[in-house]
Order: structure tokens, then sequence, then C-alpha cells
């Protein structure tokens, strides 16, 4: 663990709180090796979380699909009912 820590800006202690995450949610496992622990990216959890991105990708987009639809409807009605510069100053115009 001391080898993963080095090249980050943190401390030790919160790096193995960052693997220990990592593990319970199946993005890696560890094994320990005489006085050193293993730190290796596991498939499965890597495949469950592609999947779960995937779900919630296609989610959003067709979300963000409509919020695109409702706002260029919004802002056609918006330019047809909004006077002109020209339109506004007409009338003080000689």
């Amino acid at each position: 663990m001391t080898e993963l820590a080095r090249p980050l800006d943190m401390s030790l202690s919160a790096v193995l709180q960052h693997v220990h995450v990592l593990e319970d949610t199946g993005l890696v496992t560890t094994a320990k090796q005489g006085r050193s622990r293993i730190v290796t990216p596991s498939g499965d959890g890597l495949a469950a979380a592609r999947t779960w991105i995937a779900a919630h990708e296609a989610a959003w987009g067709a979300r963000l699909d409509r919020l695109g639809t409702a706002l260029d409807t919004l802002h056609a009605t918006t330019e047809s009912t909004t006077p002109t510069p020209t339109e506004s100053h007409s009338e003080e115009t000689p």
C-alpha cells in the first residue's frame, strides 16, 4: 500500500480507506503477500460498474433530450412574443 500511496497527494491512512471502499464495491481485490498487500483491479466489479453507468447514462440522456426540446420550445415562444428593438422604439422616432 505504501507504494500505491507514494505518488498520491494523500496520507497512507486515506489511501487505505479508499482501497477499502473500492474493495467493498468489488472494483479491486487485495491479497496479503508477506508484509505487503497487493491491490488488483477486479474485472467483475468493473463490468458491474459499466452496466450501472450505461443504464444511468441512457436515462439521463433521455431526460436531457426532453429538457432540450422544452427549452427550444420556450425559446421559440419567447422570440415570437418579444418585440424587436426597432418595433419597440418605432413610436418614439419622429
